[in-house]
This record gives structure tokens, C-alpha cells and sequence, in this order.
């Protein structure tokens, strides 16, 4: 797949994370359409976290719009850990 200008990033994120999967799929009205197994990817989360959970597509959509991905919670960990630090002192 041609990635373009993004490519450098998925090849950063898929040694983290393993290949990306296909970014579209097939859509029943639009032609292509974004692929959950991507954004789950993307958020760096392991294969069938969302998607494996026999949902429908809305609420897979649902439950990766409103996740804490790990990043996420990691960066935030860190900068609590890192106030938390400069008020002991």
C-alpha cells in the first residue's frame, strides 16, 4: 500500500505494532469506507479488541471513539507521576 506522506509513521507504528491492516473495506453505499480493524491499529490496540466482540460496526465505532488508548493513558500517568514529584519538593 502507498502510504504517501504518512508513510514513515505506519512504518514506526508497525514495528511497534505489527502490519497495518487495510485502512478501507467496502461500503455498502459510499464505495470505501474506513476499516475498524485500522482505527483499533491505529490506537495501538491488540488485534480483536473491539472488533472481535461480534458488535456492529456503529458500536465498534462507538467503543474505539470513547477509549483511552494505552498512549493515552501512559502519557497521562507520567505527567501525574511528574507533578506529583515537583509538590514533594
Amino acid at each position: 500500500m502507498d502510504w504517501g506522506k504518512y508513510a514513515t509513521a505506519i512504518a514506526i507504528w508497525e514495528a511497534l505494532n505489527g502490519p497495518a491492516p487495510e485502512p478501507v473495506e467496502p461500503g455498502a453505499k459510499t464505495g470505501l469506507r474506513l476499516a475498524p480493524r485500522f482505527v483499533e491499529w491505529m490506537q495501538g490496540l491488540r488485534p480483536g479488541w473491539a472488533t472481535g466482540l461480534g458488535m456492529s460496526r456503529r458500536a465498534i465505532f462507538r467503543l474505539l471513539g470513547n477509549t483511552v488508548v494505552p498512549q493515552q493513558a501512559t502519557a497521562a500517568l507520567q505527567l501525574l507521576e511528574a507533578r506529583r514529584e515537583v509538590v514533594r519538593r
